[in-house]
């Protein structure tokens, strides 16, 4: 009896953990750049059990486990403003963080801190570094298809574009940022297909359709589990009472 409470309780986790997934991607659908979470399920230990003469395998229930993010391209999305830029293809950009370490984000959103230098909504500076000078309206300032910045005629850099061997496996750190791993593989250079586009953002690519979908489906599958967990216990005591 006990074997079936667990093997229920397991899967209403595995279902948490998956509605928990949903929620973000939903809570972030319009979060630029944002790339939707993958779950997976898989069988948690199996044991041999004899009973009646026969033998059999009960299992467990399952777990939930996260695959990593769904890297597909998002909708490119005019905005005009000339310090906003959209990665097409395959790439992220190369910023550095507060505590020094380097991250990866597809948020092109890009501004202008008060030295003037390139750096992200959340403050994170673009690598290489890019300084435009002061006084520079950002209405002077333009970014080439491969990642050049020049304002008012005048060469400022280049923008850093790295990808990886398995994006799928990079570490997502929060803020849209990510971090290499050792089974993502180390970033390099990305290849001539993939460009930047000025004056535009990449969308969320999170469908808000399915997930909406995949929610109610990991609900009912939730309290499917709740009732199997009822009904193991109202057995029990129905065994109980049959023995006293």
């Amino acid at each position: 009896m006990l074997d079936g409470m667990y093997a229920a309780a397991a899967g209403m986790n595995a279902e948490q953990q998956q509605l928990g997934a949903i929620s973000n991607d939903l809570a972030n659908a319009s979060t630029t750049g944002y790339k939707s979470e993958r779950v997976g399920f898989r069988d948690l230990l199996y044991s041999q059990v004899g009973q009646a003469g026969t033998s059999t395998e009960a299992g467990a229930g399952a777990a939930a486990e996260v695959l990593g993010r769904d890297h597909a391209q998002g909708a490119i999305h005019e905005t005009g403003n000339p310090l906003d830029l959209a990665i097409q293809g395959e790439g992220f950009l190369s910023v550095k963080r507060a505590n020094g370490s380097l991250a990866l984000t597809r948020d092109g959103s890009l501004q202008l801190d008060a030295r003037g230098r390139l750096t992200t909504a959340g403050g994170e500076l673009v690598q290489p570094p890019i300084t435009v000078p002061r006084g520079t309206p950002s209405s002077a300032v333009s970014i080439a298809s491969d990642g050049t910045v020049t304002a008012a005629g005048r060469r400022l850099g280049r923008l850093q574009l790295l990808t990886v061997a398995a994006p799928d496996r990079l570490r997502a750190e929060g803020s849209n940022l990510f971090v290499a791993t050792a089974d993502s593989g180390a970033p390099r250079a990305v290849g001539a297909a993939t460009t930047v586009r000025q004056g535009a953002l990449e969308t969320s690519n999170v469908d808000v359709a399915h997930e909406m979908v995949q929610m109610i489906d990991t609900q009912r599958s939730y309290q499917l589990q709740s009732s199997a967990i009822q009904t193991e216990n109202q057995m029990s005591s129905i065994a109980n009472e049959l023995r006293s």
